[in-house]
């Protein structure tokens, strides 16, 4: 391993090789220093890159003129690539997290690695930091292929323990110094302290397992959570953030029916220095690979395993997406929310959950007759997956598609409900749906008066 003072010595054309094939380390381990290098070396063209999430300090790297020398391809999109992809600048790259290592490995086949490290430890391994999903294998593929693994040491970076990197596979090192971009606390409004309330009362027990990540929701999620006095929870997730820290501090999560007594994500977030401090060489949370964590088997063997993840909109079969809203224009990316989906729902005492608003900021319905046409959807309508919003929750399980267009119509705002059940009535598409609206009760739906009223 050779340290440098200076990311001029090791990012530029004579390094960064045209032909070069680049995995970059993304969120809050987004190696920053190296990437404003490699924008600002014009030299630097005819190569490629794969990212999932790049935060920070890096908006240069997405111009119009940076992206005509480097092709990237992104896994997640974020708010630094999504001009770039939806002007033709960048290129959408379709894999499930679980997959990301395998095709790494396997197709993709980088042979440059740029990453962010903390450490070393005593036995000279540095630690991953906030960011593992795919890193370890393409570590793996750049070594196979006498490549090139170039990591900033950033003086901020915890130590999160689980998934290190040994200094002899590092050929490069530079030592950088700036905070961690840290992810803004959502505080939920009167719709997300709904939602939350619904999926706690009706879906969280003692000794669940919980997947969630970041936003609204999540964040009424935990506190009804507290408010509910719930004990003995797990965490196995793709996503660590500072939601599932407060569970830890109180006490909530103790990871006492997980194997392994521990917190485990491949990618952690926090809203403060002080919660990224927390992270360093704290026993109670460990990072793993995508392939590990999101991997369905794996997700299926933990107990109670609840997977809340929320999305863009669902139609009246059950169709779910969370990427976009148009077929052309990608908003984030796919993600591990199939893997998490499938995988809980295997779970013995476990469960898929989507909780979002019945509409947007804007009043516009989340709620459709049907998904937009070329769509990529997350879930399909075979997907046993129960819909929260603020209006009550829905549970497909055993229910005709007719039954499944009345009750996710019952999630809508009050005059898009009447609208939808209008089409629902109206249609020869549903299988007689009219006799699935002459129910009194709609089934699998339950409205939050009727969870709420004895309260």
């Amino acid at each position: 391993m050779k340290i440098v003072k200076r990311v001029e010595r090791v990012i530029n054309a004579d390094i960064i090789k045209p032909g070069s094939i680049i995995y970059i380390a993304g969120n809050a381990a987004t190696p920053q220093v190296l990437l404003k290098q490699m924008a600002r070396d014009t030299d630097i063209r005819d190569i490629e890159t794969l990212s999932i999430l790049l935060l920070g300090d890096i908006k240069e790297l997405f111009s119009e003129e940076a992206c005509s020398r480097i092709r990237h391809r992104i896994i997640f999109n974020g708010p630094h690539s999504r001009e770039a992809m939806n002007n033709g600048w960048a290129r959408y790259q379709l894999i499930h997290l679980s997959d990301v290592p395998k095709q790494l490995k396997e197709y993709i086949k980088p042979n440059v690695v740029l990453l962010t490290v903390s450490g070393p430890d005593n036995g000279g391994n540095y630690s991953l930091g906030t960011t593992v999903e795919g890193v370890q294998a393409a570590i793996e593929s750049a070594l196979a292929n006498k490549g090139l693994v170039i990591a900033e040491r950033n003086a901020n970076m915890p130590f999160v323990l689980g998934t290190t990197i040994h200094e002899s596979n590092i050929d490069y090192l530079i030592d950088t110094n700036y905070e961690l971009p840290e992810s803004p606390v959502h505080t939920p409004d009167e719709r997300a302290k709904k939602i939350g309330d619904l999926i706690a009362e009706l879906y969280i027990e003692d000794g669940s397992t919980l997947q969630y990540g970041i936003g609204e929701v999540p964040e009424a999620v935990t506190d009804a959570i507290v408010r509910k006095g719930v004990r003995n929870l797990g965490i196995y997730t793709e996503l660590f953030a500072d939601a599932m820290r407060t569970l830890v501090q109180k006490g909530i999560v103790t990871n006492k029916y997980l194997r392994n007594n521990f917190s485990v994500s491949t990618i952690f977030l926090a809203g403060s220095k002080e919660g990224y401090d927390w992270l360093d060489f704290n026993s109670s949370v460990q990072s793993r690979p995508s392939s590990q964590t999101n991997k369905i088997m794996f997700i299926s063997e933990q107990p109670g395993m609840i997977s809340i993840n929320s999305a863009i909109g669902a139609d009246l079969h059950g169709n779910i997406w969370a990427d976009s809203l148009d077929a052309r224009q990608i908003y984030s990316g796919i993600g591990g929310q199939a893997d998490f989906m499938r995988g809980s729902y295997l779970s013995v005492g476990g469960g898929p959950i989507i909780g979002m608003k019945s509409t947007t900021d804007d009043g516009q319905s989340k709620i459709l007759d049907m998904c937009p046409k070329g769509i990529t959807t997350t879930a399909i309508a075979a997907d046993p997956v129960v819909i929260v919003t603020e209006k009550g929750a829905f549970n497909p399980r055993g229910l005709t598609i007719a039954e499944h267009a009345v009750g996710i119509a019952h999630l809508a705002e009050e005059k898009y409900k009447e609208a939808l059940l209008k089409e629902i009535y109206e249609s020869k598409s549903f299988h007689k749906p009219r006799a699935a609206l002459k129910d009194v009760v709609k089934k699998g739906f339950i409205s939050y008066d009727d969870v709420f009223s004895g309260k």
